[in-house]
């Protein structure tokens, strides 16, 4: 629920109640229940979050202050008096909806650690972390029984470069009859912004301490010097040579460890290394930033035999992706069934078959076979199984997946599920009894920084003699801002399209972009067919030179009508 329009929790609020309880006991619900509170619901249940949650939710606990606690905390702290007595309830969370800070209470706040879905259920800080943009639930619209007299918004704070969603902050109150918005929607919006405006100063400062420490410590003629903060890299040519995918997993380390510890000195760095590296901290304001690396190869280093790029399924060093590949590889060591979760395009499958490893695999397409009456027969006992597209399953093919569980229980099984359309009650239970072993595999949108390393591993193989596929840091921008609305798969298309097309030399510029992502996304969350509309505008606009009436015209549509979609677009 993201929108302003009225609240089904306040227009209806006794018959969404009603039927809230009626969802809890099985029982048929009527046709008036809105669909994306069906579905919110129906998420709660497919994680197994209990209704009636009484104990707060643990998490580990966080180490040193984050960046964004580090900005917010200012302007919360000035912010928290303007609550007053009125319970209401003021938090701020991570990138992982982890709460970083909390002041003030409201009903049935209680002190949950964390606000994801798989551990409370639907909530404001899940919807606006998801969609990038300002959310509201209403009392019964939430799943717990602890939150039914509870109104909350919440605002995504966005980071200073690349757009990354870096975490929310949230408002609760006693619910009302006031409807949307939420009586603190201005409130939290004007806090964010403050807190982004905040984070925009700091960044640009630290940027400019880390990068005078990497000049500084790379005056000389050839020097091997890496400047890291755990978000911007500065290396030089030197260190280009001796630095191994291990030795920078290393350093990239270091420098988060050194938020938290003083990490100066020779690093320990991996057996065969062929340097060493000794660190400084780099500090601003009294808090270490980053860290800067001086290497030096090793007399005698031994021959190593150049290490092979990872697989595109295991690209990636942001936390969201590591933290999901490291949980999918945890439970993939067992024989138990694993389902993988997320949106299309995130690469499920892919990863699916990186964790079979080498063993011959027999994969089920239930889009192509949604009865697996062709997959199945063939299957012989023993052999690991992948079954893609979950949610494409009929009856007869949960029926035989359900009678394969309980005849051969040891099956190495990896389902890949994408939620979002309606699923029968069979195949609910199925997803119901395989959501105790599940990893959901998080959004390109949420991962932006991993989309250099992706580049390359995307690109298909240069001829002999020609020059890999690069990008300026415009083009690399604009990437990182588009949200990928179709993932890693989308990227791949466009990286694809690009090298097979393009004639020009050197770097790919952003004039070379697809329009849509040229331009930049849109103001608000796009559907598929608004994507693909926009797309159209953006393309026609591009081969008219930006004539509105040609482009109109082109399109079959009146001048009117393309004035009015640019400007809903900006919205």
């Amino acid at each position: 629920m993201t929108t302003t329009d009225p609240s089904p929790a306040t227009t209806a609020r006794p018959s969404l109640s009603a039927a809230r309880e009626r969802f809890l006991s099985g029982r048929p619900l009527p046709p008036d229940v809105p669909a994306e509170v069906l579905a919110a619901w129906r998420r709660a249940r497919f994680f197994g979050v209990p209704h009636d949650l009484e104990e707060p939710v643990a998490c580990p606990p966080l180490t040193g202050e984050s960046v964004l606690l580090g900005a917010a905390r200012p302007v919360l702290d000035r912010i928290a008096p303007a609550l007053g007595g009125d319970g209401s309830l003021l938090v701020l969370t991570d990138e992982r909806l982890r709460v970083l800070w909390t002041a003030g209470s409201a009903p049935g706040s209680g002190a949950c650690a964390v606000l994801s879905e798989q551990e409370v259920g639907n909530n404001s800080a899940a919807l606006a972390l998801r969609a990038r943009t300002r959310a509201e639930v209403h009392g019964p619209e939430h799943f717990l029984d602890r939150w039914q007299d509870v109104s909350a918004v919440s605002v995504p704070v966005l980071g200073p470069e690349g757009g990354q969603v870096l975490g929310t902050l949230t408002v609760a109150s006693p619910l009302s009859a006031a409807g949307r918005p939420h009586p603190q929607a201005a409130l939290a919006e004007a806090a964010v912004a403050a807190v982004e405006t905040e984070l925009r100063a700091r960044a640009g400062r630290g940027e400019r301490v880390l990068l005078d420490a990497y000049v500084r410590a790379a005056r000389g003629q050839n020097r091997a010097v890496a400047a890291l903060d755990g978000r911007n890299r500065l290396v030089s040519d030197a260190a280009q040579r001796l630095l191994t995918p291990e030795v920078l997993a290393v350093l990239e380390r270091t420098a988060a460890g050194a938020r938290d510890a003083d990490v100066t000195g020779l690093a320990e760095l991996p057996e065969g290394a062929g340097c060493t590296a000794h660190v400084t901290p780099v500090h601003l304001d009294g808090r270490t930033i980053g860290i800067v690396a001086a290497l030096d190869p090793l007399d005698d280093p031994p021959p190593r035999a150049p290490a092979a790029p990872p697989p595109v399924a295991l690209t990636g060093s942001s936390v969201p992706w590591r933290h999901a590949v490291g949980h999918a590889v945890e439970l993939a060591s067992s024989r138990e069934p694993l389902l993988l979760t997320g949106e299309r395009g995130t690469g499920k499958s892919a990863l699916a078959r990186e964790l079979f490893g080498p063993d011959p695999v027999r994969a089920a397409d239930a889009a192509l076979d949604p009865g697996l009456g062709q997959a199945l027969p063939g299957w012989q006992p023993g052999r690991p199984l992948l079954l893609r597209h979950a949610e494409r399953l009929a009856q007869p093919g949960v029926a035989a997946l359900n009678s394969l569980l309980d005849q051969h229980p040891d099956t190495r099984l990896v389902v890949t599920y994408t939620p979002g359309a309606p699923v029968g009650p069979c195949l609910e239970r199925l997803l119901d009894k395989l959501s105790a072993r599940a990893v959901t595999l998080p959004p390109l949108r949420e991962r932006t920084e991993d989309i250099r390393e992706l580049l390359p591993a995307l690109a298909p193989r240069t001829a002999p003699g020609q020059p890999p596929l690069t990008w300026t840091l415009d083009a690399l921008r604009a990437l990182q801002l588009y949200p990928w609305p179709g993932n890693v798969t989308e990227l791949a298309h466009v990286v694809r399209a690009l090298a097979e097309q393009r004639r020009a030399t050197g770097p790919v510029r952003r004039a070379e972009l697809p329009d849509a992502v040229r331009e930049g996304p849109a103001a608000r969350p796009l559907s598929p067919m608004e994507h693909a509309e926009r797309a159209a505008i953006l393309a026609a606009l591009r081969r008219h030179g930006g004539n509105k009436a040609r482009a109109a015209v082109a399109l079959g549509i009146g001048r009117a009508t393309l004035y009015r979609k640019l400007r809903e677009y900006r919205r």
